[in-house]
Formats: C-alpha cells, sequence, structure tokens
C-alpha cells in the first residue's frame, strides 16, 4: 500500500490481478447482478488507487479492500430498479475431471445457488465471506460495518433459513 500511495503503478497492477477474482466471486454473489460487478469492481479498487491513505494498519489489507466493495455494492443495488436474474450463473463453473462428479458437483451447486438466492443480500455476504474467502467473524464485521454479534446472528439466521429451503434436497446427491 505504500508503494500504492507513492504512486507507483505496477503495485497497483499487482494489487489489482491478486483481488480481481475474489472481488469479482464475492461481488456476483452479493449483487446476483453480473453488469454491477465490473462497475463497482472497478469503483472498489479506484477508491484503493485514489485513496490509499485511508488504509491505516489496523486490519487486513483484504479486510478493508473487502469493506470498500461491500459498501460500494450496497450503493449501486439501492441505485438499481429491478432486480434480474443471472440465469447462466449455473453454467460458468469450473469443470471437473470427472464426469459423473461433475454432474453430481453442479448439481448440488445448483441446489445451493438456488437457495442462496432466497437470502437477502447481508446473509449472502456473511454467508459468502466465511466459506468461499475464509475470513472470521470480526473481520466481516470490519467489511459489514457492524457488531461481530450482528454478523453471528446473521449467520445463525441465513444457516437456519438454508437449512429450511434444503430440506432433504441434497441427501440425495450425496
Amino acid at each position: 500500500m505504500a508503494r500504492i500511495g507513492d504512486g507507483d503503478l505496477r503495485a497497483f497492477e499487482d494489487l489489482y490481478r491478486r483481488y480481481n477474482p475474489r472481488l469479482s466471486r464475492f461481488l456476483l454473489n452479493m449483487t446476483r447482478r453480473p453488469a454491477l460487478v465490473e462497475e463497482v469492481l472497478n469503483d472498489t479498487l479506484m477508491t484503493v488507487w485514489t485513496r490509499p491513505e485511508k488504509f491505516n494498519g489496523t486490519s487486513r489489507l483484504s479486510t478493508w479492500i473487502f469493506a470498500i466493495a461491500y459498501r460500494k455494492a450496497l450503493s449501486a443495488l439501492r441505485r438499481q430498479d429491478q432486480p434480474m436474474e443471472d440465469k447462466d450463473a449455473e453454467n460458468r463453473l469450473a469443470p471437473d475431471p470427472d464426469p459423473e462428479q461433475r454432474l453430481a458437483e453442479g448439481q448440488t451447486r445448483t441446489i445451493l445457488l438456488a437457495a442462496m438466492q432466497t437470502l437477502s443480500s447481508d446473509h449472502r455476504a456473511v454467508v459468502d465471506l466465511t466459506y468461499y474467502h475464509d475470513m472470521g467473524y470480526r473481520e466481516i464485521a470490519d467489511i459489514m460495518s457492524c457488531p461481530v454479534d450482528t454478523v453471528k446472528t446473521r449467520m445463525f439466521h441465513a444457516r437456519r433459513h438454508l437449512k429450511r429451503a434444503l430440506g432433504d434436497r441434497l441427501a440425495d446427491w450425496r
């Protein structure tokens, strides 16, 4: 961040390459609008480039960047008038080498994604940051600008909602 603060474009390019895939996935899961992902991603990383002095080192760099992305995504969602479904989300999954395993994992993913879509954006963000980005509740609380207990409560309700939404649907695929 010090190099970015000094205007080092190569340092920013390295940071961009490192965070682009993770942020893109997080933003897609959070917003469910592929058209917004690039816009929010660019806004997030533009903030990192133009305001590097805002990173004070009290949290991990990833926590600071994900917090910016989270707030930018919430703002972008508020500006949107109508929700748009991403009907091709399941088709963009990485292929697995074994066809049977790929089919089973695809079916499981489809069921889980459908259940995840029924969660609020805050609940989806907590689940996504926990399970796909290996972040702890304290980091997530920093990103979402809320108390740790709120993150825990959101996770509790998200899990309960997913359990209810999934029922016994995954039992057949194991």
